[in-house]
């Protein structure tokens, strides 16, 4: 039935069954006999036929993408079972956000060529959100609420955010006894509005809606929110894979561990998305699972909340 799908596709891309005829050099009554079984395993009509053109049928036009469907993901398992009985090669292109992908992802693609020797990655790290339609792009990362698209996506770990400040700074403002005493401290934040998902908020606190925390400093940057938190100007809430080390070396301390690493009930995550249907899938899942492995289960970041 996959052949049938396959030659239905290009039927359809050609325009007549002599055409697919002649490039799979076999008789157009083989190409025709392939069409009838389909249809009659379907049980529709597929194509108008006639001696001078071929059009789908209702019924073919909602099969159509389905079918593309099909062809993709039998192509990606071909590609992976292909990959699993040879050295993988060629070229990957991956993008991900400035910090994370500077922090994490490129230490993973460094021991990721070191197994892969015949491999090669171009690696973009950058904020701006690549259309991975438009663009060649293999892999990209993503963080936060996924919106519901055509990518396919894996989920590489969960996103905590952590409320933290200098010991500097809690020495000299006192340590807020719970999330509402923020109201009360410098929060250093996101400039433009809305933001993320799960910014400044706790479970069970302002019936999980944001604080509406204020301070010196707003930022579109979140190193920036870091450094300043590094310098003693006030309480941050970032991400856990960006404050970890800095808690483990005691430069911040994280003010609510039991309540600031539960995810917000959106559960936003560190996402690997992928174009279905790509050449390169096989490599392109190959590279992801390596992330996985590298990144540990639970991933080594959030070895803070364990701690």
């Amino acid at each position: 039935m996959f052949d049938a799908i396959q030659i239905f596709l290009e039927v359809h891309a050609a325009g007549s069954l002599s055409g697919v005829a002649k490039k799979r050099n076999v008789a157009v009554s083989s190409i025709s006999r392939k069409i009838d079984a389909l249809e009659a395993e379907l049980g529709i009509k597929l194509f108008h036929r006639s001696s001078r053109r071929l059009l789908l049928t209702d019924s073919g036009e909602q099969f159509l993408p389905r079918a593309k469907t099909i062809a993709a993901e039998l192509d990606d398992a071909r590609q992976a079972m292909s990959a699993l009985n040879a050295d993988p090669r060629g070229l990957l292109t991956v993008t991900a956000p400035a910090a994370f992908g500077r922090r994490h992802v490129a230490p993973a693609v460094a021991s990721f060529l070191n197994r892969y020797p015949l491999m090669e990655v171009d690696l973009h790290v950058s904020d701006q959100i690549v259309d991975l339609s438009t663009q060649r792009v293999d892999v990209a990362i993503r963080i936060g609420v996924l919106p519901d698209s055509d990518l396919v996506a894996s989920t590489l770990a969960p996103l905590y955010r952590l409320t933290c400040a200098s010991p500097a700074y809690l020495a000299r403002h006192g340590r807020p006894a719970g999330p509402q005493d923020l109201l009360q401290h410098n929060c250093l934040t996101v400039a433009t509005p809305p933001l993320p998902a799960g910014w400044w908020t706790y479970p069970g606190v302002n019936k999980e809606i944001t604080l509406p925390v204020h301070g010196s400093l707003r930022s579109d940057d979140t190193e920036t929110l870091l450094l300043a938190a590094l310098a003693n100007i006030g309480i941050v809430h970032l991400a856990s894979w960006m404050v970890c080390d800095y808690i483990e070396s005691g430069q911040l301390i994280s003010l609510f561990p039991g309540t600031s690493s539960i995810p917000t009930k959106i559960r936003p995550g560190i996402h690997a998305v992928r174009m279905p249907g790509r050449s390169h899938a096989a490599k392109a899942q190959l590279f992801i699972t390596h992330l996985r492995s590298a990144f540990g289960e639970p991933v080594y970041w959030d070895r803070v909340l364990r701690d």
